[in-house]
């Protein structure tokens, strides 16, 4: 029997799930850690939470499938992208890991394009302009801001090839996860010799990359017995969670779409050349599938909104879940639903970690606007799915007016496994949006990466072909999308309007 596990190491938690070769689910888990802000709109996570998470829901996927070690003969791994884990040359990880949505470097962007020669050379290089998110302006900043622990620092590892190296001790990673750290030669996808020279980054810091199916190492001695598993078994490159993602629902090919709402908000497509936004509102990563690419625009909070909104608002209602077995989801979904399309004019812009996509501001600041005393809590859980499928919209427009190709868009990720909410982005992207026999994500799409590597199918195109398929599709209603259509202007309107506004409320928290 051939096993394929797919792990995702994401923001929240991580996912472990299980395969057989037909791509049958056998068994799953997941593993719940925390996130530390020390800062306004910093966010940062221990790398040794990520490894017991792994252990945790690896011991537990094989317990529940009944799986044998030898069993499982390939490992794929997913994780949030962006990430800095900083090593010493003991491999002891020298400081908490600077995550995706933390938005402290500002001024290392700037830094990163001067050095560059300007955004329009360092989209020449790398295929995108300087981020808050990415990796490399966090690197700048640890050099600037803590010199001490710059120093000891001797390798730089994504989240999930952290784990790679405690499964495997080989310091690898893959082309879709690397091109976000803004250092990779997208279009020869290797590591960028021209700008880590500007930068004087030596290329030793950073691991060797790999197509998301090759096999990377095999799992050690000491982690095969953490784990429960075998030496033989394999770890392949995997990929970041977006291509991943994209792998599990199958947009492998030229005109599919993926939108995912899970703590961001992701609008994904696959190209199979290199196609680049001029403007750099879009990024151009290489894709998990050999020789492709895909462009991508990122929603810093999608998801992560109505996660906010229940945590923080709703906690009588999560006090009571484990007397009511109700998730106080299903409660706020259900109030939302009573609420005609619009929330009776009440807008959401969902930049509670700043914004990446199309604005590029850290800056950005969320906000309810439009409330009166007739708005109820299901008029604001409303706007909030609105507000975050606008936000998504600005890069489906984007996406559409570079002449990329979209002929049918993808669902996954919590927010469509909403009902309501999947409903909500159909009727605001003007499009049906399909939902898949698979709706594990970045976990699933990984499992088949193992499987391709393991020699169970021929390629990546061949292994989505053969397990997953479309069986539903929400349309749009008519009457709800002649709305949005009237009232998205109006949202793109108002951050144009308040962005003066957001720089000085950031210039006030940082007096």
């Amino acid at each position: 029997m051939s096993i394929f596990l797919g792990i995702d190491i994401g923001t929240s938690g991580t996912k472990t799930l299980a395969i057989n070769e037909r791509g049958k689910i056998l068994g799953e888990a997941t593993s719940l850690y925390p996130s530390y802000h020390p800062k306004p709109l910093w966010s940062e996570q221990n790398p040794d939470d990520w490894w017991q998470a792994t252990v945790k829901t690896v011991k537990a996927v094989v317990k529940t499938a009944k799986l044998k070690p030898a069993d499982v003969k390939a490992i794929g791994l997913s994780g949030q992208m962006h990430g800095s884990v900083f090593l010493d040359k003991q491999n002891r990880v020298i400081r908490p890991a600077l995550l995706w949505n933390d938005q402290r470097t500002a001024a290392e962007c700037d830094e990163l394009e001067k050095r560059a020669g300007g955004r329009a050379e360092l989209i020449r290089m790398v295929a995108n302009p300087a981020l808050t998110g990415f990796t490399a302006p966090k690197i700048l900043w640890l050099r600037n801001r803590e010199p001490k622990n710059f120093a000891k620092t001797v390798r730089i590892l994504l989240p999930k090839d952290d784990v790679r190296r405690r499964m495997t001790g080989e310091y690898a990673t893959d082309v879709s996860d690397a091109s976000g750290m803004l250092l990779l030669d997208v279009a020869k996808r290797d590591w960028s010799t021209e700008l880590l020279s500007k930068l004087e980054l030596d290329r030793d810091l950073f691991a060797k990359c790999y197509e998301s199916e090759d096999v990377t190492g095999n799992l050690t001695r000491e982690a095969a017995k953490e784990l429960g598993l075998s030496t033989e078994c394999v770890v392949v490159g995997g990929a970041g969670d977006c291509a991943a993602g994209a792998v599990g629902n199958g947009i492998v090919s030229r005109g599919t779409l993926s939108t995912s709402i899970g703590t961001s908000g992701i609008m994904f497509v696959h190209s199979d050349t290199v196609e680049v936004d001029p403007l750099g509102r879009l990024h151009t990563f290489c894709h998990a599938v050999r020789g492709k690419w895909h462009m991508m625009g990122v929603s810093l909070s999608g998801g992560g909104c109505f996660q906010w909104f229940r945590n923080q608002l709703c906690r009588p209602e999560i006090a009571a879940m484990k007397r009511t077995k109700v998730d106080p989801y299903q409660t706020l979904s259900a109030e939302a639903g009573k609420i005609q399309p619009g929330s009776e004019g009440l807008f959401f812009l969902p930049y509670l970690s700043g914004e990446r996509t199309p604005h590029a501001d850290p800056d950005a600041r969320a906000c309810f606007i439009g409330l009166t005393l007739a708005h109820t809590r299901g008029h604001m859980v409303r706007a909030i799915m609105e507000g975050v499928s606008y936000a998504m919209r600005d890069s489906l427009e984007i996406i559409q007016n570079l002449n990329v190709p979209v002929r049918q868009i993808r669902g996954s990720g919590g927010g469509s496994k909403n009902l309501l909410w999947r409903q909500i982005q159909a009727d605001v992207f003007g499009q049906k949006v399909a939902t898949i026999n698979a709706e594990e994500g970045p976990a699933y799409g990984v499992a088949l990466l193992a499987a391709v590597g393991a020699g169970a199918y021929k390629n990546v195109e061949e292994a989505c072909a053969a397990t997953i398929r479309v069986v539903k599709e929400t349309p749009p209603n008519k009457a709800a999308k002649k709305y949005h259509d009237a009232a998205f202007p109006t949202y793109q309107n108002l951050y144009r309007c308040l962005k003066e506004e957001f720089k000085q409320i950031a210039a006030l928290e940082n007096r």
